[in-house]
């Protein structure tokens, strides 16, 4: 297991993220984060579950309908 964590990757990232606008202010950045990691959050956690919705509904914590609307938010089922 790497020693890098989560939290470290995103604040390594985000850092970048702010040097590469060069100046220029971020719009939506809330949003634009959520996006960005709920997808393969989602993607991960139903892999990992064997697409089993109700089980990655409890590891995510969320309502199993919450996540079916998530799902089908990323286009990650149909």
């Amino acid at each position: 297991m790497s020693k890098k964590n989560i939290e470290d990757c995103v604040r390594e990232t985000l850092t970048q993220y702010f040097k590469d606008l060069n100046g220029e202010e971020p719009h939506s950045l809330h949003d634009m984060v959520i996006l960005t990691v709920e997808k393969p959050l989602l993607d991960v956690v139903m892999r990992q579950a064997e697409g089993n919705q109700s089980k990655a509904a409890e590891w995510l914590g969320i309502n199993r309908n919450t996540l079916r609307r998530k799902l089908v938010e990323h286009k990650l089922i149909k």
